[in-house]
């Protein structure tokens, strides 16, 4: 069997002197595996800090909220082949107020966390497989790593596969348990569900295998489920990502799916991406049945996170990021975890879709070629017509040398023209998904980029890793502040941005 030899791996791994991540456990050692190493490496730290170090710059006295992230970070050796999305979920948060920031990250306490912590050892096998549906809960680990939100005055963690939602106080990030919405919930959150800023409304949807395979619904200010409906699909999918305007949700049918008697048969999940049939959009009305869904066939794609989405007269406008080759070719030389390294070779471009709901008519098409991914918009500008797309650069083998996703620049779009502003992080620095935090006391009346851009990075040269904070008009410039953090953070997947009016109520 081939291995991948961490020892002969790319920059994200090793320092440029050789050595690993000093923080990572022991245990790391013994796998050939790129996500357990270097800037994936999980850290054993939870830390609190009360003033971060200012290396260059000054905190902006209107930069009122926390940015929190979410990411991978197992405990304990991982019983098979080990995948990003298997990692237990740990939060990194960094809170500005009057000009100073201070930090904190803890590991979610899920349900598999805190059995895994019991037992002192692995208990659940990952996206990998094989699927073992004796186990309680999901037939693999449910890790609460991909997600973060902010909804009824408490952070919410989500996982990618669609699974239990976790509250977490916004203050400490102390893990409160289930989000259960007082028992409301019969089902899972998908990673992508929505928060809409102007009505306070949660708007999530949920897959599974099982006829009619998908559900969309919406919990109110108060915590309440208001609607929940269930949605026909051809067969089981795995959507990622949900659009939302005032009067409409946008649900997504890719043809990059799975075959469940494959699964039951093999305990592992195999995706294929049928080329062949196309990719669906369902229009539906915001509070309507599931058989009121219109639906849009466009060019066959998968779609992993939708920018924004607004209507125009009788046109529903998404904005996203496309791709039309979900599962790259794997390479045979990587051996048993080819197919995961090539399905984590994401590509991707800025795309525009359009749907007639008068004619049916449909119009599409790039907006740029650059592979960018893991957007980011204005929050306030939510379900209504935005222009400016916050974005990560993805490395990738043939132009950077790297063959894990890793994220090279922030790039600002401009998605009326597909004109952009590129930063780049430097050589072996690596970034993180950059969320848009409006200025204290921003509406949609101010202009749309009149804020600021909050990202983290860490220094695979010397392991040090540091939040960056971006005047959002203009990024290359650089960032206006570097402000060092306590400990090496780990390679991430979401972030968000949390308003200080909400987290700061009671101080």
């Amino acid at each position: 069997m081939s291995q991948l030899n961490i020892t002969e791996s790319n920059i994200p791994l090793r320092a440029q002197d050789g050595s690993q991540a000093p923080d990572a456990p022991a245990w790391t050692a013994d796998i050939d595996n790129p996500y357990l190493h270097g800037i994936y490496a999980p850290t054993t730290l939870e830390t609190q800090v009360d003033q971060l170090e200012v290396i260059s710059g000054a905190i902006p006295d209107d930069l009122y909220g926390a940015y929190v992230r979410n990411g991978p970070n197992p405990v304990f050796k991982p019983r098979f082949n080990h995948h990003p999305f298997d990692g237990d979920g740990m939060l990194y948060a960094v809170y500005f107020k009057d000009g100073v920031a201070g930090y904190r990250n803890r590991w979610i306490q899920t349900d598999a966390y805190c059995a895994e912590a019991d037992k002192g050892e692995s208990i659940w096998p990952g996206v990998m497989g094989p699927f073992d549906f004796s186990l309680p809960g999901f037939p693999i680990k449910d890790t609460s790593n991909t997600d973060v939100m902010f909804f009824n005055r408490h952070i919410i963690s989500l996982w990618y596969n669609a699974g239990i939602p976790y509250q977490l106080d916004a203050q400490t990030l102390e893990t409160k348990g289930r989000e259960n919405f007082d028992g409301q919930l019969t089902r899972a959150l998908s990673a992508h569900s929505k928060v809409d800023p102007e009505k306070n409304e949660l708007v999530f949807f949920d897959y599974f295998d099982e006829f009619p395979y998908l559900r969309y619904g919406i919990v109110d200010h108060k915590g309440s489920v208001i609607h929940d409906e269930p949605i026909e699909l051809p067969g089981p999918r795995l959507p990622h990502d949900i659009g939302l305007t005032p009067n409409f949700v946008i649900l997504h049918d890719c043809p990059f799916y799975h075959d469940v008697a494959l699964l039951e048969k093999t305990k592992k999940r195999v995706m294929t991406f049928h080329r062949d049939e196309p990719t669906r959009f369902g229009v539906q009305p915001r509070y309507g049945k599931g058989s009121e869904v219109i639906w849009f066939e466009c060019e066959p794609c998968y779609i992993l996170h939708v920018i924004n989405c607004w209507e125009e007269g009788d046109w529903v406008v998404q904005v996203g990021c496309r791709s039309t080759n979900p599962m790259p070719k794997a390479d045979p030389a990587e051996g048993e975890l080819s197919h995961m390294l090539a399905y984590m070779r994401l590509e991707a471009n800025l795309y525009v879709w359009k749907f007639n709901l008068k004619t049916g008519e449909v119009v599409e098409q790039d907006l740029d070629t650059l592979n960018t991914e893991f957007p980011r918009a204005n929050p306030l500008y939510m379900g209504y017509k935005s222009r400016y797309s916050y974005n990560q650069y993805i490395m990738n083998k043939a132009h950077d040398g790297i063959g894990t996703l890793a994220f090279g620049a922030l790039v600002k779009y401009d998605i009326q023209t597909g004109e952009y502003q590129r930063y780049d992080y430097g050589n072996g620095v690596f970034g993180s998904e950059t969320p848009f935090c409006p200025r204290r006391g921003a509406t949609r009346d101010t202009a749309e980029d009149d804020g600021y851009l909050v990202t983290m990075v860490t220094d695979s040269n010397d392991w040090t890793s540091y939040t960056l904070i971006f005047d959002a008009k203009n990024i290359t410039q650089g960032p206006i502040c570097k402000l060092k953090l306590p400990h090496r953070a780990p390679f991430a997947f979401h972030t968000n941005w949390l308003k200080g009016e909400d987290i700061y109520i009671n101080t």
